[in-house]
């Protein structure tokens, strides 16, 4: 039979089940509390199995900005034609060493040649026709004389004196006329002779032919933009265009030293100066890039054009240095410019102050605190970690 709850029986029985419940709950709660400890937290002597150690070495370091680069010819030019014409005949190809003043290419002539001929013929004209007033004026000057002796004792009339005078200014007027028509048609040959030899193109400096843009049998128009037939560049010094992030080029300066690779040579090294930066820059996906130059020498003709290279700015570099992982190192809290590490000496973690030079990502120079072979801690192995891989809990574990 069911007892109201509140029966006498039921209110002396109540309080000692809520007493059982809530021990039961604390005693849960304490073993939940241990276990947790135990797993996660462990002794302080079974928590930490190991440590991440790595040795202090001795060695090389440098700190260097980074940039991508194309390699071109320091000089070039591009050769072109100032007349028009066919493009008759190409001395030269691709590839080819010319020096300054060799033939490289003509363009058809006849145009040319019958303008200098034409020019010839008119001058050889205007010649004799100053010849001919030239011997008029002769005569002219006679006749002016004597009219003019005569007409001083009234033998002749005063019209005849004035005609013969005019006619002798006439004549030096037509010799005048003659002369600067002449002059005129020199120089017109002159610009038709040069004309003619522009017909003929010839290297204006020494060097490579690397590029050939008109060829044998094109028309080239050089009324409108000057026609380019072949570039020539000196490939003996090469010049490396590399382009510098907006964060990193205020620690670019000209003279600093850089070493760069290239695609197709990756195992060798090629040294030079920075020549110049420029200080406008270029706008590439919308970042900000500043062109860098570096002339380079090219005896052995190693570098092409075009190539793609790899420079490393040099911001700092030491020889022999004692370095340390930049992982192992603790700001130091009470010298800002000072660090500390701690390192492991027989099973023993030690601090030490340390002071530190030139660093990169990876490696810091040592400059004072740890010798070359100490032991640095970079990390510690928890057991707990170790464990959990074992029972196949590296996921929970990580």
């Amino acid at each position: 039979m069911l007892q109201k709850p509140d029966s006498p029986e039921n209110v002396t029985r109540f309080p000692q089940l809520r007493d059982k419940r809530w021990l039961g709950s604390i005693g849960l709660f304490a073993v939940l509390v241990a276990a947790f400890g135990w797993y996660f937290l462990g002794n302080s002597g079974d928590n930490i199995a190991s440590y991440r150690t790595q040795p202090v070495v001795k060695g090389d370091l440098e700190k260097t900005v980074t940039a991508l680069a194309q390699v071109r010819p320091k000089t070039f030019v591009d050769v072109g034609t100032q007349v028009s014409g066919q493009l008759r005949k190409v001395e030269v190809e691709i590839g080819d060493t010319v020096k300054q003043g060799q033939l490289l290419a003509q363009i058809d002539p006849t145009v040319y040649q019958t303008r200098v001929l034409a020019d010839r013929a008119k001058i050889e004209n205007l010649k004799a026709q100053l010849e001919q007033a030239q011997a008029q004026l002769g005569l002219d000057q006679a006749r002016e004389e004597r009219a003019r002796s005569l007409y001083s004792t009234n033998a002749t009339s005063k019209d005849a004196f004035e005609l013969a005078t005019a006619n002798l200014k006439i004549n030096q007027a037509k010799i005048s006329a003659f002369e600067a028509q002449i002059k005129e048609m020199e120089a017109t040959l002159a610009g038709d002779e040069a004309n003619l030899n522009y017909t003929k193109i010839y290297a204006p400096q020494a060097g490579t032919i690397v590029n050939q843009i008109a060829f044998e049998g094109q028309t080239l128009n050089a009324n409108q933009t000057a026609p380019i037939i072949v570039r020539i560049a000196d490939l003996d010094i090469m010049t490396v265009w590399a382009q510098v992030a907006e964060a990193d080029v205020p620690r670019v300066t000209a003279g600093m030293p850089v070493y760069f690779t290239t695609l197709g040579m990756p195992d060798k090294r090629f040294t030079a100066t920075v020549r110049q930066v420029y200080p406008t820059p270029e706008t590439v996906n919308d970042v900000i890039l500043y062109n860098v130059l570096i002339d380079v020498p090219n005896k052995e003709r190693e570098l092409m054009t075009n190539m793609t290279a790899q420079v490393f700015f040099v911001l700092g570099s030491v020889k022999d240095a004692v370095l340390v992982p930049v992982s192992a190192l603790r700001p130091h809290p009470r010298d800002k410019d000072a660090y500390f590490v701690r390192v492991l000496e027989n099973g023993t973690v030690k601090p030490k102050r340390v002071t530190i030079g030139l660093q990169d990502r990876n490696l810091a120079e040592v400059k004072s605190g740890l010798n070359a072979g100490e032991e640095v801690i970079v990390g510690a192995i928890r057991q707990n970690e170790q464990k959990a891989k074992g029972f196949g809990f590296s996921k929970f574990g990580r």
